[in-house]
């Protein structure tokens, strides 16, 4: 029997928990006080239905783990087989899902189950996109905190479907000094001694900079694990790596795009990380056709 968890990327950990919760919260949404009372008007209890989750584009694949969820949470009846995982590059017009049982289960779900995997496979599919332009190249691309109010996990989840890797999840899991930081706590040294002070030796600190007299004032500190790189055209980004010399860990930020990518990656920095993953990626298109 296909479960969520059988379904799941085996290089990208997203928690059941957090499975569950996403699509408690979604069928919530969606049935309200009532629940679906155009199926439950027009369906008969008994009756029983088959359907096919199919891809209307050619791309990555995320959010099965979701989609199965979201049926089997509506009826313990439902059985659902999977012709892919999540991480799969599917053509347009491909099998991923087969869902049968109950109708009403089936089409109550179809929509929650569709924006699953409509806005993650949207997202995994541009990383990959991204993650094409650096063959050949160490830069990894990584996604930031710019995601979906309540879907930061999932949305982090489809950028290593799409092989990408994932930026800090929130504010608590590393220190990244911004250039406010920087100017309310009176300067670079001093907001990396502060820093440093505060923090466990297992906590990363990085700190964005402008300019290149500022990436030299924090390698003059060597209190620095990371060094965004903030809005530096590709001139700029060669000359921080050769100043850098391995010290620390570069990261490029702020304007990049599928055009410029490839260039960002020649220039030798570590890792380039983009909003645009999560909040810009267009929705997959995926449908669910009955079978008659």
């Amino acid at each position: 029997m296909t479960t969520a968890n059988s379904l799941l990327n085996p290089e990208a950990f997203l928690s059941p928990l957090a499975i569950n919760e996403a699509v408690t919260r979604a069928l919530d949404e969606d049935l309200g006080r009532s629940g679906d009372v155009t199926s439950m008007a027009t369906i008969p209890e008994t009756t029983p239905a088959q359907a096919i989750m199919v891809a209307r584009q050619t791309g990555v694949i995320s959010g099965l783990p979701l989609a199965v969820a979201t049926f089997r949470k509506l009826s313990p009846d439902i059985r659902i087989d999977a012709q892919v995982r999540d991480g799969a590059t599917v053509e347009k017009g491909k099998h991923v899902l087969t869902i049968s049982g109950p109708a009403r289960a089936v089409l109550t779900g179809e929509r929650t189950a569709l924006n699953f995997v409509g806005r993650l496979s949207g997202i995994a599919t541009l990383t990959a996109d991204y993650v094409r332009q650096t063959t050949g190249t160490k830069l990894r691309i990584c996604c930031t905190r710019k995601t979906t109010p309540g879907l930061r996990a999932l949305e982090k989840y489809a950028v290593r479907c799409g092989g990408g890797f994932n930026h800090r999840f929130g504010l608590d899991d590393a220190v990244l000094i911004k250039d406010n930081h920087i100017a309310v706590a009176g300067g670079v040294r001093a907001v990396l001694e502060r820093a440093r002070a505060y923090t466990g030796h297992l906590v990363k600190v990085e700190i964005e900079v402008d300019t290149l007299d500022q990436l030299r004032e924090v390698l003059d500190t060597g209190l620095a694990d990371v060094v965004l790189l903030d809005n530096m055209d590709t001139a700029t980004l060669t000359e921080a790596v050769r100043l850098a010399q391995g010290r620390v860990v570069l990261e490029a930020s702020g304007g990049v795009t599928l055009d410029s990518i490839a260039k960002i990656a020649a220039t030798g920095v570590d890792y380039v990380s983009s909003g645009a993953l999560t909040h810009s990626a267009p929705n997959f298109d995926v449908a669910l056709d009955i079978e008659a």
